[in-house]
């Protein structure tokens, strides 16, 4: 296992929320390899022995699943307009959140997992992780949607970062991929969609997955996520 931050630990095994380990931390309630505990530090609770009021703190399990998001699922637990969400596609799995929001008409790539420290920092503006999203859209030419993108873009007043992108004529539409180093997939939304697919989340990608089915993600994807982003 990766080391994490303590409080992140702490979390993860079902003890407490990160805020509240993090004042069981300063309150001298927690120690590692029987020494007393500091804020901030890190430890590997596959290796490390974590107690708390001299109580043995277990590492609970991590699940990390990549779902085919179906066009007209809803990416919550509950809908107040009844309508199917991701959540009836997926194992019932305790404490399972969706990292990146995707809208009802938008299909593709959708990661869950119950490390929610992981899932917050795959989704921050801060860390920048890249989206690939791939779309048709109507009404518009290879070359002005090449000059668009190769230009300046600002969305509700900060600039959206397009990392790369590549785009090829359809009958009277085009076809794009296009990468952005946030989730806001609305300045695409502005191209007149036909249909938006997300094909990639930071080191993870769709491949061949069926619509409305899932996977565990592999060994070495759960790897790269968490050399991403380091502790958290």
């Amino acid at each position: 296992m990766t080391p994490m931050r303590l409080q992140r630990a702490l979390a993860r095994a079902g003890v407490t929320s990160r805020r509240k380990a993090e004042a069981l931390i300063r309150a001298g309630r927690v120690r590692v390899d029987g020494q007393l505990a500091t804020l901030g530090m890190s430890v590997d609770p596959a290796r490390q022995r974590v107690t708390l009021d001299g109580r043995a703190v277990r590492p609970g399990p991590v699940t990390w699943l990549a779902l085919n998001k179906p066009v007209g699922y809803v990416v919550s637990r509950k809908d107040p307009e009844g309508r199917r969400t991701v959540f009836e596609l997926v194992p019932k799995v305790p404490g399972l959140t969706y990292v990146g929001r995707l809208d009802v008409m938008t299909s593709g790539l959708l990661l869950l997992t119950t490390d929610g420290a992981a899932a917050h920092r795959l989704m921050h503006p801060r860390f920048a992780v890249p989206r690939t999203y791939w779309l048709r859209a109507h009404g518009r030419g290879v070359a002005e949607v090449t000059s668009a993108l190769g230009s300046p873009i600002a969305l509700d007043g900060r600039p959206v970062r397009v990392t790369a992108f590549r785009v090829r004529p359809v009958a009277r539409s085009i076809e794009l991929e296009v990468t952005l180093a946030e989730g806001r997939q609305r300045i695409v939304r502005r191209l007149k969609v036909e249909w938006l697919h997300r094909v990639a989340y930071g080191p993870v990608r769709l491949g061949r997955l069926a619509a409305g089915k899932y996977r565990r993600l592999a060994g070495g994807e759960i790897q790269a996520i968490e050399r991403l982003h380091g502790t958290a």
